[in-house]
């Protein structure tokens, strides 16, 4: 596994090594340090697996690092990895497509879970964002959440695929190649999902499914 961490801060690169290499021992972690360094390295690199990405760079807006990521490298599942921790950011980042968006204030067992949770196929957004009146402290237990699956809400199998490559940020297009159904049929499901999980669009529909846990098909 492939795996770039993007942070002008040396600590906290360093402090991701390690969390990394306890996640995955044989893991090859390169740095950059600003956005320049990581589109860079991600066409130099182009068998990137995972990418750790700060919001806040000296150069520029990690959104856009986000935005292009996900433009030019669509099978490289993104995290990112920021202090702001605001609704409005995590939804943001979400909708561009990062599979995972975890707080630097985050302490290492909740950091080594989010990143369990994300490399095993699922999302991670922390939990306080997802009820930003109620919201239970970073990285405690949502017991009730947890249990419901996708077929407690009625969905199928071929519409938990469909889940899958919409978290992966797959228009409906690319959606209905990949399974081979027609994009009506892509839209029939999505127009499910959302309704099953009382939601009104995609972004709404990840930030659901990361407070149920799922751990989806790759």
């Amino acid at each position: 596994m492939k795996i770039l961490v993007v942070d002008d801060h040396v600590l906290i690169r360093e402090a991701l090594h390690s969390v990394l290499k306890e996640i995955r021992p044989d893991a090859t972690v390169l740095d950059a340090s600003d956005c320049r360094q990581a589109i860079q390295l991600a066409g130099e690199q182009g068998n990137l697996d995972l990418v750790l990405l700060d919001l806040g760079l000296p150069d520029g807006d990690g959104f856009a690092v986000l935005t292009e990521l996900r433009k030019r490298h669509p099978a490289v599942t993104v995290v990112v990895l920021s202090a702001l921790k605001d609704r409005a950011s995590v939804s943001r980042a979400l909708d561009l497509g990062a599979l995972g968006f975890i707080p630097k204030s985050a302490r290492r067992p909740v950091l080594l879970g989010a990143l369990q949770l994300v490399l095993a196929g699922g999302i991670y957004v922390p939990p306080e964002i997802l009820d930003p009146a109620e919201g239970p402290p970073s990285g405690a237990p949502q017991p009730a959440a947890a249990s419901i699956s996708p077929s407690d809400l009625g969905l199928t199998e071929r519409q938990v695929e469909v889940v899958a490559l919409m978290l992966q940020g797959k228009s409906n297009k690319a959606i209905c190649r990949e399974l081979d159904i027609a994009e009506a049929t892509v839209k029939n499901h999505i127009t499910s999902i959302l309704r099953a999980l009382k939601v009104t669009n995609r972004t709404e529909a990840v930030i659901a499914i990361g407070e149920l846990g799922w751990k989806l098909p790759r």
